[in-house]
């Protein structure tokens, strides 16, 4: 299970990358005619720093997009309410940005499903600089010590780092599916400007 999901990460960011372009900081070279890779020092902190700023533009939009009073939708009456994604999103940026970088979580107020649409962005987005502050120095030397997951599950450090990139993919697209099953095309599916 743990090699499934450390893969199924190290996929995610791999289709990521691809789809964002180059990584800042690296200049391939040539071999034989054919463009070769560039070595990147701290590959897992510098995916993760390369593949926030298109996540977090989009999931941000995402939350801007619902109506206010679309915030109590559940697609089904099992499923959460979109307010309630928010607020995962928010708690799971937090939880798993202070568990890879190796840093205490941010002390904030607790979030509530009733809370309005404004304090729910607001709340995202402080967890989303809260993760660009926490990822800005981050590198690869602490990613092979063994950490607790969800307090039922040990794992490497590197495992965090590929739960959150698989996390902002995932949240996105429920995202994106309360939005369509509200009418409303999600941001990444907007017509060019």
């Amino acid at each position: 299970m743990k090699r499934m999901l450390a893969g199924v990460g190290a996929v995610c960011i791999a289709a990521s990358l691809t789809l964002a372009g180059p990584v800042p900081g690296t200049s391939a070279g040539t071999k034989n005619g054919q463009q070769t890779p560039a070595q990147v020092k701290n590959p897992i902190a510098t995916s993760l720093r390369t593949f926030m700023p298109g996540r977090q533009k989009n999931i941000l939009a995402g939350i801007e997009a619902m109506p206010a009073d679309k915030f109590n939708y559940k697609p089904t009456p099992e499923q959460m309410s979109f307010a309630h994604l928010v607020i995962h999103i928010t708690e799971s940026n937090n939880g798993m940005c202070a568990k890879v970088a190796d840093i205490a979580p941010p002390k904030v107020a607790e979030l509530k499903e009733t809370d309005s649409k404004e304090t729910l962005l607001a709340a995202a987005r402080a967890s989303f600089e809260y993760c660009g502050g926490a990822l800005a120095n981050l590198d690869d030397s602490k990613m092979g010590d063994s950490v607790d997951f969800f307090g039922h599950m040990q794992g490497p450090r590197a495992m965090a780092a590929f739960f959150l990139a698989g996390g902002w993919a995932d949240h996105y697209g429920a995202e994106a599916m309360y939005l369509r099953l509200n009418g409303i095309l999600p941001p990444s599916a907007q017509p060019k400007k």
